[in-house]
C-alpha cells in the first residue's frame, strides 16, 4: 500500500472514533464508500483491497450499533462483487433463521422467501437515511439480522426480546411499526413527501406482498402517488405461477428497461419531438398511445403504469446479483417506480416450499418437520370452533363461512373441505369481508365472519353501517381475542368487546371448548336475529377452566367466600387469572386474620404481666 494512502486510511479510522454526532458519522461513511469506490455497490480497482479503509468502515458500522461480526460482514458484503459470496450469505441466513425459529416460533415461510431481496436492498440502500417500510412486517427477519440484531434472535417474540415485526422503538433502521397489512404504501407516500418538504436525501421503499394487494387501501395509496421521485414500491409476489414463455419475455423486457440507454433514448426522443414546431406534439402523442397498446399486449397487468408508476418486472427474487443490478439502475432513475419481484415462499426448506400456508406462522418445532394441520391439527379454540361450524353446516345449507386470508389460522379448513361452495376466502380485505357478509345476509344466508380480533377493528365502519343499522344476521367469530403472546402490541385482541358492545351487539366469551360449542350452536339459530359475536382466545383451553364444563347460563358464580367484600368479574380465558387472584386474596385474608389474632394475644399478655416483665420474656 502506498504510504500516503496508508496515512489517509489511518486518518479516516481516527475520524470514525472521534465523530460525535450521527450526521457526522453518516457523512464519514459516504466518504469512505467513495474512497473504496463503492458507488451503487459497484467496486473500483485499486483502493478496494486497502485494509485500513475497510477497518475504518467496519468501525463506523460498530458506531452505528452493529455487533463486530455483523459490522465486518457488512463491510465484506459492500466490498464484494462475487456472486458466490452472496449465495453463501443467503444460505447462511436461511440456516440461521431455521435454527432460531425452530426454537422460538415465528413467521417462517415468508422470511425464507425474502432473504436475497433483503440482502440486495441493504447492499444498494443506506438505512436509516433510506427507509424500508414492510407490508406486512412479519417478513422483516433478514432485515433485522443485517441491522445489528442477530444476537437477539434467541429472544425473538419473547418478553423483553425483539419483536417479530419492525418497530422504531427497537432500532433506527425500522422505519415504522408494521403488524397489519395494506398500510405500507400510504405510509411510504407520507414519508416520501415529508423527505421532499424537509429537502432530505434518501429513498423510501415499500415492500408489499402480493396478498396485501387485495386490500383497498393499497389502491387508495396508488391513486395518490403524484410525481414522487423518491418512492419505490417492491411487489413481492410469492404466489404467481409464470409460464416459461412469459417469464422469458418479461426477463428480456426487464433487462431492456433497466438499462440507462432506455431512459436516455426515451428522454432524447421526447425532448426532440417537443422542440419540433406544429407536428412534434401530435407525433409524440401518437407514439405514446401506440406504446400503451404494445405494452398492454405484452404485459399481464398495466394498472401500475396507468396509475403513475414506472413498472419493472418480472424479476427473479432469488437472483441477488440481478436484483442488485436492477436496484442500482432503477434508484438512479426518476420515480415513482414499481419492481415486480417473484419469490418462492419457504425457499430453501422443502416442507415450507411444498406447503407454505402451514409454515406461515409456527410454534417451536423439530426441523425434521411440522405435522400437517390438514391431517393432525393441534387442538385449540380455533380448531374446536372450525369443527363445530363444519358440523352445523351439514344441517344448515344457508350457513356460509368467510375468512380474510386466514383459513388455517381460524380453523376453517374443516368447513372449506366439507362445504367448498359456501366457503369464501376474500384475501387480506377485512372491510370487504364484513360488507360481503351483509350482502349474503340480506338475501337469506347466514354468514359467519371469522377474523382475528386485531384485524376486525379495521372494519369498524362496515360493522356499523352495513351490518348493525339494518340488523343483518351476521355472526362474528372473533379469533385471537384477549391477550396474544408472541406477536406483540400490534396483535393484541383487547378492543373488540368495547367497539362491538358500543353498537349494541351481544358478545359471548366462552372459557373452554364445551362453552364454545354450546354458545356457537345458540348463535347459529335462525330464531336469533341481528348481528352477534363469539370471541375466543389463541391456543388451547386450560385444564382449570375445562374442569368447570358448561352450565348453559350466561353468567356463572365460580367461587364464593363467606364475608367477601370484593367481586371479581371476568370472561373468556382471563377467568383463570381472576380465579388465581381470588385464591391469593383468600390467602392474604387468612394471613391477615392470623396476624390480627396474634397481635390481640400479645396485647392481652402485655396487659396481664406488665411492660417490663413482657420485655424480659421477649429477650
Amino acid at each position: 500500500m502506498p504510504e500516503d494512502e496508508e496515512i489517509r486510511g489511518a486518518l479516516y479510522l481516527a475520524k470514525v472514533y472521534s465523530v460525535r454526532t450521527k450526521g457526522e458519522l453518516e457523512e464519514l461513511v459516504r466518504e469512505l464508500c467513495k474512497e473504496l469506490g463503492i458507488t451503487g455497490n459497484s467496486p473500483r480497482e485499486g483502493t478496494l483491497e486497502e485494509p485500513v479503509y475497510k477497518e475504518a468502515l467496519t468501525c463506523a458500522w460498530q458506531r452505528f450499533g452493529y455487533p463486530k461480526a455483523l459490522a465486518e460482514g457488512r463491510t465484506r458484503i459492500l466490498c464484494s462483487d462475487e456472486e458466490g459470496e452472496m449465495e453463501y450469505l443467503a444460505e447462511e441466513i436461511r440456516s440461521f433463521l431455521l435454527k432460531n425459529i425452530s426454537k422460538t416460533g415465528g413467521h417462517l415461510a415468508s422470511n425464507l422467501g425474502m432473504v436475497e431481496l433483503t440482502v440486495a436492498l441493504h447492499r444498494v440502500l443506506e438505512t436509516p437515511q433510506d427507509k424500508i417500510v414492510f407490508d406486512v412486517g412479519h417478513q422483516c427477519y433478514t432485515h433485522k439480522i443485517l441491522t445489528g440484531r442477530r444476537g437477539q434472535f434467541e429472544q425473538l417474540r419473547q418478553l423483553d426480546g425483539i419483536s417479530g415485526f419492525p418497530n422504531p422503538n427497537e432500532s433506527v433502521h425500522d422505519a415504522f411499526i408494521a403488524g397489519h397489512g395494506n398500510t405500507a404504501l400510504s405510509l411510504a407516500i407520507g414519508m416520501a413527501w415529508a423527505k421532499k418538504l424537509h429537502h432530505e436525501a434518501g429513498l423510501v421503499v415499500a415492500v408489499i406482498g402480493d396478498g396485501a394487494f387485495t386490500g383497498g387501501m393499497v389502491y387508495e395509496g396508488m391513486n395518490n402517488i403524484g410525481k414522487l421521485d423518491n418512492l419505490m414500491v417492491i411487489l413481492n409476489d410469492n404466489k404467481m405461477s409464470i409460464s416459461h414463455n412469459v417469464g422469458a419475455l418479461a426477463g428480456y423486457l426487464g433487462h431492456l428497461r433497466t438499462t440507462t440507454r432506455y431512459f436516455t433514448a426515451k428522454e432524447n426522443v421526447n425532448s426532440f419531438l417537443s422542440g419540433v414546431p406544429l407536428v412534434g406534439a401530435p407525433i409524440k402523442t401518437a407514439l405514446q398511445n401506440s406504446k400503451k397498446v404494445v405494452r398492454r399486449a405484452m404485459y399481464h397487468s398495466t394498472i401500475f403504469e396507468d396509475m403513475g408508476f414506472h413498472y419493472f418486472g418480472l424479476i427473479d427474487g432469488h437472483n441477488e446479483p440481478e436484483l442488485e443490478r436492477i436496484l442500482q439502475t432503477v434508484c438512479a432513475q426518476p420515480g415513482p417506480t414499481l419492481l415486480h419481484v417473484v419469490t418462492k415462499k419457504g425457499k430453501g426448506y422443502a416442507p415450507a416450499e411444498s406447503n407454505p400456508g402451514n409454515y406461515h406462522g409456527v410454534s417451536k418445532f423439530d426441523l425434521a418437520g411440522i405435522p400437517d394441520p390438514e391431517i393432525a391439527p393441534a387442538e385449540s379454540f380455533s380448531n374446536a370452533f372450525g369443527r363445530a361450524l363444519s358440523e352445523a353446516g351439514d344441517a344448515d345449507d344457508t350457513l356460509c363461512a368467510i375468512t380474510a386470508a386466514m383459513k388455517y389460522g381460524t380453523g376453517l379448513q374443516f368447513f372449506s373441505h366439507a362445504h367448498p361452495e359456501r366457503f369464501f376466502d376474500v384475501g387480506m380485505a377485512e372491510q370487504h369481508a364484513v360488507t360481503f357478509a351483509a350482502g349474503l345476509a340480506s338475501k337469506g344466508m347466514l354468514p359467519v365472519v371469522c377474523i382475528y380480533s386485531t384485524f376486525l377493528q379495521r372494519s369498524y365502519d362496515q360493522i356499523i353501517h352495513d351490518v348493525s343499522l339494518l340488523r343483518e344476521n351476521v355472526v362474528f367469530a372473533v379469533d385471537r381475542a384477549g391477550f396474544v403472546p408472541g406477536d406483540g402490541e400490534t396483535h393484541q385482541g383487547i378492543y373488540d368487546p368495547a367497539f362491538l358492545s358500543q353498537v349494541g351487539m351481544p358478545i359471548y366469551s366462552p372459557s373452554n371448548y364445551e362453552e364454545l360449542r354450546y354458545w356457537l350452536a345458540i348463535l347459529l339459530r335462525h330464531e336469533m336475529q341481528g348481528p352477534r359475536a363469539i370471541r375466543y382466545p389463541r391456543g388451547g383451553e386450560s385444564k382449570v377452566l375445562a374442569g368447570y364444563g358448561c352450565t348453559g347460563r350466561e353468567y356463572d358464580k365460580l367461587v364464593s367466600l363467606p364475608g367477601a367484600k370484593t367481586a371479581l368479574v371476568s370472561y373468556a380465558d382471563e377467568v383463570e387469572d381472576a380465579l388465581a387472584a381470588a385464591e391469593l386474596l383468600a390467602k392474604l385474608k387468612n394471613y391477615s386474620e392470623e396476624m390480627k389474632n396474634d397481635v390481640v394475644k400479645k396485647a392481652d399478655k402485655l396487659e396481664s404481666i406488665g411492660y417490663k416483665e413482657y420485655l424480659s420474656q421477649m429477650k
